[in-house]
C-alpha cells in the first residue's frame, strides 16, 4: 500500500464521515484542547518576537479558535 492509496482512504473517510468530523471539531473537547494549543503558540510566537507583534499573534490567535470548537 503506498502513500496514494493512504491518501485516497483518508480523503473517501473525512467524506463519508463529514457530518462527524464536523460535530467533533465543533465539541467542548476540541473547544478546550484547541484553547491549550493556541495559547500556546501564542505564548511562544510573544516570546519569540518579544511581544513585537503581540497584537496581530492575539487577532491570529482569535481568528484561528473561531474556526474549532463551540466558542
Amino acid at each position: 500500500m503506498g502513500i496514494d492509496d493512504l491518501a485516497k482512504q483518508a480523503g473517501d473517510f473525512a467524506k463519508d464521515n463529514a457530518d462527524k468530523i464536523q460535530a467533533a471539531l465543533k465539541s467542548e473537547q476540541a473547544e478546550d484542547i484547541s484553547d491549550k494549543i493556541l495559547d500556546g503558540a501564542a505564548n511562544l510566537a510573544n516570546k519569540v518576537t518579544g511581544d513585537k507583534f503581540a497584537d496581530q499573534v492575539g487577532d491570529v490567535r482569535d481568528n484561528l479558535d473561531k474556526q474549532v470548537g463551540n466558542q
